[in-house]
């Protein structure tokens, strides 16, 4: 190299950009040892960078590759920076390391080599340079404070390790000062745990035009048809099913993206080949839209599927209660636990559920101040069977009790089985509109109520698991049973709010 051609490195090495897209070397996924260069998904976020990013996303689309090399040069080209990227599996980490990180530095050009100098101390899991720059992978986390923090598949460690995720938060994240960076990057894994929370939060800002501090997460969301090898060309013969095309039809509308023939054909043959397991694999692997992403497994779910086609249907939104009627309450009456109220408005075949509630070890003199405080125009009070039984201790029942509180519209719903209350719901799920703002948690435990599973061989029981899901659903069986023998009745809905004796 010349002089002049030196100087002109020198001047490019200045462009961190230029860096990324002509120092390092990666393997490609079919193995071969090529050049870094960004693809536009990864171009994307490097110009649009936050201090704190979210990425959910489709497999394949190399953020974990972007982040390592980006990491990686900002070790090697400023001074005293530590990076640290956390990975979901023991062997996932050795790929990142040795595959990503080591692969890249071993394979610099020997000029830049001798530039940024030799690790001072070279590990199984990090390098530690001259410039006091040091890039590390764990499996969590580890004292001290980093400047820049990558965690990998964060929704696959928050479902199935949620103690880890904990760790990951409270150790790792929060360690973080304000004006150092985090990224995020994961494909979904249902609709609880960290991952979501931090995705729902960022959505939220991102929705209203929020500003960001810099400890705000910053969202991105990147569909499956960024890809361009998701693809089969020469496939203008093929015949899709007419649920693809409807389907397709719809995802046009929704993100005003054309898809390809190739690329309609490429997703069918995925679907063709997920849906033998699980289709909700399909939206969380190689989802369309960020609602998709999030779809929880159906896997021993009994509502999952029903409530994905709520999101995709677009009945999760803007829809707030009509003034002009009356307001509904379907409720689960906790003895010593949570106690769920749902307020709906049955309007021609919509059941709209506007809003919901649910609180701890409060007395029903609680829940009639809820009522007051949201102010709608209140019709009927449907209640689970057992809300006649009367206390062995008062020798009142909970219908009695909510009576004399001034609640005096009140229907207990005859006794039925759970498993005739399940298929009630998935009868009226269809004609359902939620008010997303307010019943997101009724939404999230509809999704993710299950069935129990036998703690001698694991399989799924004919019953379901009792947990923090459990109760919204036990709620919405009341409503379910509640429209399927009374909706749409004559029943008069005069609930004088000012009765209520607080």
């Amino acid at each position: 190299m010349n002089n002049e051609e030196l100087e002109q490195l020198k001047e490019n090495l200045k462009n961190f950009k230029w860096r990324l897209n002509n120092l390092y070397y990666v393997r490609d996924k079919h193995g071969n040892k090529v050049l870094f260069k960004m693809n536009k998904t990864q171009e994307y976020v490097c110009d649009n960078l936050w201090y704190m990013n979210i990425i959910t996303k489709a497999r394949q689309l190399g953020m974990t590759t972007f982040f390592t090399i980006f990491y990686l040069d900002q070790v090697l080209w400023s001074k005293d920076k530590i990076a640290g990227i956390i990975a979901h599996k023991q062997e996932d980490m050795k790929k990142i390391f040795r595959g990503k990180i080591l692969f890249a530095f071993n394979n610099l050009d020997p000029i830049i080599k001798e530039m940024v100098g030799k690790p001072v101390i070279q590990t199984a899991t990090e390098l530690v340079f001259d410039n006091g720059g040091e890039i590390f992978v764990s499996l969590s986390t580890r004292g001290g404070t980093v400047n820049f923090l990558h965690i990998s598949e964060f929704g696959y460690i928050c479902r199935h390790d949620p103690l880890k995720a904990e760790e990951i938060v409270n150790g790792a994240i929060n360690s973080v000062h304000a004006g150092q960076m985090v990224s995020i990057e994961s494909t979904a894994e249902g609709r609880a745990g960290y991952f979501y929370d931090f995705v729902q939060v960022a959505e939220n800002k991102r929705k209203l035009g929020k500003k960001l501090t810099p400890l705000d997460f910053k969202s991105f969301f990147f569909p499956w048809f960024l890809d361009p090898s998701y693809t089969i060309e020469g496939q203008e013969q093929y015949i899709l099913d007419q649920d693809d095309v409807d389907y397709f039809k719809k995802l046009e509308e929704i993100t005003n993206v054309k898809l390809t023939k190739g690329q309609m054909v490429w997703y069918a043959k995925k679907k063709e080949t997920l849906a033998r397991q699980d289709i909700t694999k399909l939206y969380t692997q190689f989802p369309s839209t960020i609602d998709e992403a999030f779809m929880a497994s159906i896997e021993d779910a009994y509502y999952a599927r029903l409530v994905g086609r709520i999101y995709l249907e677009k009945r999760a939104g803007f829809f707030p209660a009509d003034p002009r009627a009356e307001v509904h309450i379907a409720w689960d009456l906790g003895m010593n636990d949570k106690t769920v109220m749902i307020f709906f408005q049955e309007l021609g075949e919509e059941i709209r559920i506007i809003d919901h509630y649910a609180n701890n070890n409060e007395g029903l003199e609680h829940y009639t101040r809820v009522m007051a405080d949201k102010g709608y125009k209140y019709g009927r009070m449907y209640l689970p069977h057992d809300a006649a039984v009367r206390d062995l201790s008062t020798g009142i029942s909970r219908e009695q009790f909510m009576w004399d509180l001034g609640m005096r519209n009140t229907i207990v719903i005859p006794k039925a089985s759970v498993q005739d209350g399940i298929e009630k719901v998935r009868q009226i799920l269809y004609r359902c509109t939620f008010y997303d703002v307010k019943t997101q948690g009724l939404l999230d435990s509809l999704q993710n109520y299950k069935k129990d599973k036998s703690k001698a061989t694991g399989e799924a029981m004919n019953t379901p698991r009792h947990d923090q899901y459990s109760h919204d659903a036990d709620a919405f069986r009341v409503l379910a049973m509640a429209t399927a023998l009374f909706g749409n009745s004559s029943v008069s809905g005069d609930i004088n709010i000012q009765s209520f004796q607080f």
